[in-house]
């Protein structure tokens, strides 16, 4: 009987690594995608419904969403959804750095995806003003509240998904109450991306690309903010 290479169980592990990594990359493609063709489609039926559902009846939904698809799918990719959580994750060492570009790459893939299958469903009318993230602030402004509310989703998420002390099944609930939360105070002037793969889809879908810098870096910098404020303060 022939002998077993050597390197046979390190190119085992690699491929099921491989395999492991694939299916966390379709699980934040799928993911991403449902988040956003669900929060469009809210947008898109408030705008075409007069107001049917309110600053915070859009503010819900995506609340809900995130709750629905982070229950859905935290144990098999960690549900970020967010190239600015997948950019804190690695930078503290939670996700591992080769997998940052993968994530990224589904999380980007899903939100463009979703953005024109929006745009193609509803055939909304003017599609960039209603459902691309058009600030009503200036630059800085923007800038600032971006990366506060993006600050404290991070803090929210990190205490619940990090913390041997926390109730880790209620990230889910915390997770889209804090979404929820920032909608309703920065919708009106940011429209409360804090997700830089929900802002460039929509852009790229609608041809809006207002302020879009602001909305690519305030959101990864106000994440590693609030993830290294929990650390720092459970430390």
């Amino acid at each position: 009987m022939a002998e077993p290479s050597p390197g046979g169980h390190s190119t085992l592990g690699a491929e099921r690594a491989a395999v492991l990594l694939v299916k966390k990359m379709l699980a934040e493609l799928l993911g991403t995608f449902l988040l956003l063709f669900v929060l469009l489609s809210a947008l898109i039926m408030n705008a075409t419904h007069d107001g049917a559902l309110g600053l915070l009846g859009v503010a819900a939904t995506a609340g809900l969403a995130v709750t629905v698809l982070v229950a859905s799918l935290v144990h098999i990719s960690g549900a970020h959804l967010n190239p600015a959580i997948s950019v804190s994750m690695a930078v503290y060492g939670y996700l591992p750095r080769a997998h940052l570009a993968p994530y990224m790459a589904a999380q980007f893939l899903g939100a463009i995806a979703a953005s024109f299958v929006a745009k193609a469903v509803y055939h909304p009318a003017n599609p960039g003003a209603i459902v691309a993230t058009v600030p009503t602030l200036g630059t800085a402004g923007t800038f600032l509240v971006e990366f506060l509310t993006t600050f404290v989703l991070l803090f929210v998420i990190v205490a619940h998904a990090t913390d041997p002390k926390a109730v880790k099944e209620l990230i889910a609930v915390a997770a889209g109450a804090a979404i929820m939360m920032n909608a309703l105070i920065s919708a009106e002037s940011t429209g409360a991306s804090m997700n830089p793969a929900r802002t460039l889809g929509t852009a790229i879908a609608t041809g809006t690309y207002t302020k879009i810098w602001v909305y690519m870096v305030a959101p990864p910098l106000g994440a590693i903010a609030g993830t290294g404020a929990y650390i720092a303060l459970k430390h």
